[in-house]
């Protein structure tokens, strides 16, 4: 017994952990009963959307497929990720208040994220239920009014994302949020007070709001910041030193402000700091020495100031128009107070000025007319081309004086609308958005880069380009090239929406590479639409001419507004994607990047200039192609030979001489410049849509860009011209006209 009681002794703390270990509650991957008809009630409350389609009482909630997330532990949901691509509000019956009493049911929840899915309403004060949220993101829906004051009691938010929504009016006190890393309240209304920060901030967006007030100084205490986006508000007053040298600082972004005065020239910059944009403010003076065009290490956009610079990009205002702009934001407040009498006069003076003004533009658009009118009347040998017709028969395209002058390229003086500030990401922020370079999200390769779709963190879907390079370390062209990447964004390009940069000396574990990160267009490409039968019907003829001078701008953006030119940028109608409305964009097009011996590109496949020969051939070849794309569109054929063209080409020249021949033109009114030959070349979907004179116009420049000589191709500025006046000629005929109705 004694010996009994020995041992018992000795294995009791075994007995105990043995005893412990049974009754610990094992992680399941099974939800209970109740949060699976909540997770069904979430679903119908949603209206069923299509990332939730086929949920049933049978569906393993636990383990389904991205885009959804859903994470159990112990029997409950702790993590709920829904990513839908809705546009449109859900229907009048949705409450976002149910919604909410719903889902707060989930009172275990940690991740909460439920992007673009067309919520709206204003948000919830009951989202306080949730006290143990860690990340709140509701980007891209349609939720109104106030931020909830609730938000302030989440202590363990880490997490906030509510951009792109409609909030308005202050943002809630979030200085008490001890655990609040991120801040993305970007793309609402907010302000115009600018809202109190945690300290441990990490990253905060703000950008695209209302906030009218100055770069608050208790950001100094915000040490931990890497990310500070400010833009596209109207921030005022001078730019705080400080906020250079914040220690972890890596991204700061104040453009598109009000920011005035001069920069401290002995300001430093903290050497995390890689990216600067400070573009399109009310900045005099000359660039502090760390963040000016000569540090090596970091992007510094300033454009569309009234710096000192030598900079060809910078694109600078004189001091005066900025002085001028603040005086005017300064005094605009005060106008109210001013008395009734001089308010009067100030009325009188702003009437007889708008009267002489007015009168002034009547004349000068009257004389405008005359001049196109007699231009019009006059022939241009410029781009004749000798054919099989009559002997004195030519094919014209109307232009501009002085068509083969080549202006300097013009830098981009405002921000594109419509597109995110340029961003650097890190090479964890492409591993997210990649989902570690998935191969279901591969779209194409090539031997020394891949393209892949990915998803940001506000659920837009981007393309992220992966150039692996051969060298360890980036050659100083590489970094040059770096620099002209946040200009490639132009409403019909595929544009640039930011990049990324590994070294191997940074990571030695990993090949250096360069990703580059591009909009998606979420439709299909031009070709796609002409290869269909019933898309290609959906393109009368103003539909291809509003297409074809996208086009042209697109080339135009390339060729003339990013300095140095961009050609030879693989011109084919498989690369013009057109996006919801239809705009047309860009896309493949030659990045200004060190050709690489052996280099091969499935992704863009671009001919290097030593091939073409030279810049201006380069130039000249995608004015050539250009007018292929525009011979597709004209008769709806795919080309796919050089023959091909040759042959159509030599056939709308036939139409064009029959058109102009003595027969046609002493036939009755309505027939009057028909030509047979065209109307059976043209698409026969564009009956009853198009303009003689506007097709005609067309059809003699797309001959010209095809010119054998290339030197008698016009330039991309009068293709420009000559498309927007055969859509002019065509306008005022739209509706109601029968194919080739005479002028």
């Amino acid at each position: 017994m004694k010996n009994f009681l020995v041992s018992l002794y000795y294995l009791f703390p075994a007995i105990i952990a043995i005893i412990l270990v049974l009754l610990t509650p094992i992680p399941s991957a099974q939800l209970t009963t109740s949060e699976n008809r909540i997770l069904l009630q979430v679903q119908k409350l949603l209206e069923y959307p299509q990332a939730l389609q086929g949920w049933t009482n049978l569906t393993n909630f636990c383990s389904l497929p991205p885009p959804l997330s859903i994470v159990c532990f112990n029997g409950h949901v702790t993590e709920l990720t829904v990513v839908g691509n809705s546009s449109w509000t859900l229907s009048e019956r949705f409450s976002i208040e149910s919604f909410f009493t719903v889902l707060t049911k989930l009172s275990n929840m940690k991740v909460l994220s439920l992007v673009s899915l067309g919520l709206w309403g204003p948000l919830p004060s009951k989202i306080d239920r949730f006290w143990s949220l860690e990340v709140m993101n509701f980007s891209s829906n349609f939720i109104y009014g106030e931020i909830s004051p609730s938000v302030s009691s989440l202590k363990n938010l880490k997490s906030l994302v509510l951009a792109n929504n409609l909030f308005n009016g202050s943002v809630p006190d979030l200085g008490k949020l001890a655990s609040l890393e991120e801040l993305n309240l970007s793309g609402n209304k907010l302000g115009p007070e600018f809202p109190s920060l945690s300290k441990n901030l990490v990253r905060v967006i703000l950008r695209n709001n209302s906030l009218r007030c100055r770069i608050p100084p208790q950001l100094i205490h915000v040490y931990k910041l890497e990310l500070f986006d400010i833009s596209s508000n109207v921030i005022f007053g001078n730019i705080p030193s400080f906020i250079f040298s914040l220690p972890s600082l890596k991204y700061l972004n104040l453009a598109s402000n009000q920011l005035s005065g001069y920069l401290s020239l002995n300001v430093s910059c903290s050497s995390s700091l890689t990216f600067v944009d400070i573009s399109h403010n009310l900045l005099v003076g000359t660039l502090p020495s760390c963040i000016g065009s000569n540090a090596s290490n970091r992007t510094t956009l300033y454009y569309g100031n009234c710096l000192v610079t030598r900079s060809l990009l910078s694109d600078q205002y004189p001091s005066s128009y900025c002085q001028k702009v603040e005086s005017l934001a300064a005094v605009k407040p005060s106008i109210k107070s001013q008395k009734r009498e001089p308010e009067m006069e100030l009325g009188q003076i702003i009437g007889i000025v708008g009267g002489v003004v007015g009168i002034a533009g009547l004349m000068v658009l009257l004389i405008w007319c005359i001049f196109r009118k007699s231009k019009l009347e006059k022939a241009d040998s410029n781009y004749s081309i000798g054919i099989s017709a009559p002997n004195n028969f030519s094919i014209r395209a109307y232009s501009r004086p002085n068509i083969n002058a080549r202006r300097p390229p013009l830098p981009m003086r405002q921000p594109v609308l419509g597109f995110p500030p340029y961003c650097i990401f890190s090479i964890e922020e492409i591993e997210d958005a990649t989902n570690n370079f998935d191969p279901s999200n591969l779209i194409a390769e090539g031997s020394q880069e891949q393209l892949y779709k990915g998803w940001l963190i506000d659920g837009s879907m981007v393309m992220v380009n992966r150039n692996k390079l051969k060298q360890k370390s980036l050659h100083k062209n590489s970094i040059q090239s770096l620099k002209v990447l946040p200009y490639l964004r132009h409403r019909h390009l595929v544009s640039v929406l930011g990049h990324c940069v590994i070294t191997h000396h940074d990571h030695p574990q990993m090949i250096s590479t360069i990703f580059i990160v591009f909009e998606h267009v979420s439709n299909v490409s031009l070709r796609d639409y002409l290869a269909d039968r019933r898309k290609r019907e959906m393109l009368k003829w103003p539909q291809r001419m509003a297409i074809s001078i996208g086009i042209a701008r697109g080339i135009q953006f390339l060729h003339t507004r990013v300095h140095p030119g961009i050609f030879g940028n693989n011109i084919k109608i498989e690369n013009i994607l057109l996006d919801d409305c239809l705009n047309a964009k860009v896309s493949g097009y030659s990045i200004p990047w060190p050709s690489k011996k052996g280099h091969d590109s499935k992704l863009y496949d671009q001919r290097a200039l030593n091939q073409i020969g030279s810049i201006n051939d380069a130039e000249k070849e995608d004015i050539y192609q250009f007018g292929v794309i525009l011979l597709e569109v004209i008769t709806g054929k795919l080309i796919t030979s050089s023959s091909e063209v040759e042959e159509l080409k030599n056939d709308l020249e036939r139409g064009l001489a029959e058109a102009s021949s003595p027969s046609l033109k002493g036939a009755t009114p309505s027939l009057k410049g028909t030509s047979p030959i065209l109307k059976g070349m043209s698409d026969s979907s564009l009956r009853d849509t198009c303009v003689h004179e506007s097709l005609k116009t067309t059809v003699q420049i797309t001959i010209s860009c095809l010119s054998k000589v290339s030197s008698n191709r016009p330039s991309i500025e009068d293709i420009l011209w000559n498309l927007q006046y055969s859509m002019q000629v065509q306008e005022p005929r739209t509706s109601g006209v029968h194919f080739f109705t005479d002028m």
